[in-house]
C-alpha cells in the first residue's frame, strides 16, 4: 500500500488572521477576542479538506470544502440556508433563489449542493406545497 502524500503545512489561524498561539485563556478573559478570533479561516479548511482526500475521505474533503465557502457568510445567513434546506420548509423556486444568491456570494459548491437536495426532495415528495 502506497502512503498518501503529505499536504503541505499550513500555519493555523482564525478567520480573523491571529494565529492559533494567540488566541489562549488569558486572551478570552481579557476580552481581547472577537467572534472571528473564534472560527476557522477558510483556508484551515481547505487545507484539512486536502488532508481528507489525500487520506481516502473524498466526501469528508467535499463537506470541508462547503464549509470553507460558508465562513464568508453572516451567521444568520448560514442559519436561514439550514432552515431552508429542512425539508418541508420551501418550494423548489425558495431552494433555487437559495441556490443563487449562494452562487452570487461565491460559494458554488454550496449552491450545487441545495440544488441537488431541492432535486431529492422533489423525487421524494417532501417540497414544501406551493
Amino acid at each position: 500500500m502506497t502512503p498518501a502524500p503529505e499536504s503541505e503545512p499550513v500555519a493555523p489561524r482564525a478567520l480573523s488572521g491571529r494565529p492559533l498561539d494567540e488566541i489562549t485563556l488569558e486572551a478570552a478573559v481579557n476580552g481581547d477576542l472577537s467572534a472571528a478570533d473564534l472560527s476557522i479561516h477558510p483556508e484551515m479548511l481547505r487545507h484539512q479538506a486536502r488532508v481528507a482526500e489525500e487520506h481516502g475521505n473524498p466526501p469528508l474533503g467535499e463537506n470541508l470544502r462547503r464549509a470553507a465557502e460558508l465562513t464568508a457568510q453572516a451567521d444568520a445567513e448560514v442559519l436561514a440556508i439550514y432552515e431552508a434546506l429542512r425539508p418541508g420548509r420551501s418550494t423548489r423556486a425558495e431552494l433555487e433563489a437559495v441556490a443563487a444568491q449562494l452562487e452570487t456570494a461565491d460559494a458554488p459548491l454550496c449552491a450545487a449542493l441545495v440544488r441537488e437536495a431541492a432535486t431529492v426532495y422533489e423525487r421524494r415528495g417532501v417540497l414544501k406545497p406551493g
